[in-house]
């Protein structure tokens, strides 16, 4: 159950219903919840609290597309936060914070989230610091050479066929110089055609 504007976490039976939130045009040009580029920029805005609950709510939708029940209190022991129905908790935070910047939004019985997430706006990267504001051009880049993208495929479905953990696959394709924006459809693309995606 939900309330008007943010998750209701203080129900007697502590769970809540979690759901995809299906948006196009952040589903088409966003980013991967898992990604290097929610760590460099997503992190700096949403903390590293909700960045990791946004993550656990995702890895739950990566088992059950459809949706899933999420028990608040063993959710929130996992990621080691506090979670007790009725007060104020780290875990129910998190959750809220997640709503403040647009990961998720109440829906009748239970909570949509985000698999991908927008860039982040142009007044949170201002607040950031110099280093991360010089970085984020080149991640709005989407372009590529098509040879750069042939080789992070290659090595992208070597890592998956290996069985390597598929949320390193993108860092490790940019740590071998794969360009961000080949490295990050490179590492969709070989973890789709493992999951017989089309």
């Amino acid at each position: 159950m939900l309330i008007a504007s943010e998750p209701d976490t203080h129900a007697a039976d502590a769970t809540l219903m979690v759901v995809p939130w299906h948006d196009p045009v952040v589903d088409s040009l966003g980013y991967d919840v898992h990604s290097a580029y929610v760590e460099l920029f997503w992190l700096n805005v949403l903390g590293p609290t909700a960045t990791w609950t946004l993550r656990r709510l995702v890895s739950g939708l990566d088992t059950y597309p459809l949706g899933y029940e999420l028990d608040l209190s063993e959710t929130a022991g996992m990621l080691g936060l506090a979670y007790s129905a009725g007060t104020s908790n780290s875990f129910g935070r998190a959750l809220q914070r997640c709503a403040l910047f647009g990961m998720s939004q109440p829906v009748p019985g239970g909570l949509a989230v985000r698999r991908r997430v927008p860039p982040v706006a142009a007044r949170h990267l201002a607040r950031m610091p110099e280093r991360l504001r010089a970085l984020h051009p080149q991640w709005q880049v989407r372009t590529y050479r098509a040879d750069d993208l042939e080789r992070g495929l290659a090595i992208a479905e070597a890592m998956v066929a290996a069985g390597d953990d598929p949320d390193l696959v993108e860092r490790q394709l940019m740590a071998v110089g794969v360009s961000p924006a080949a490295a990050i459809e490179a590492a969709m693309m070989a973890i789709d055609r493992s999951r017989g995606v089309a």
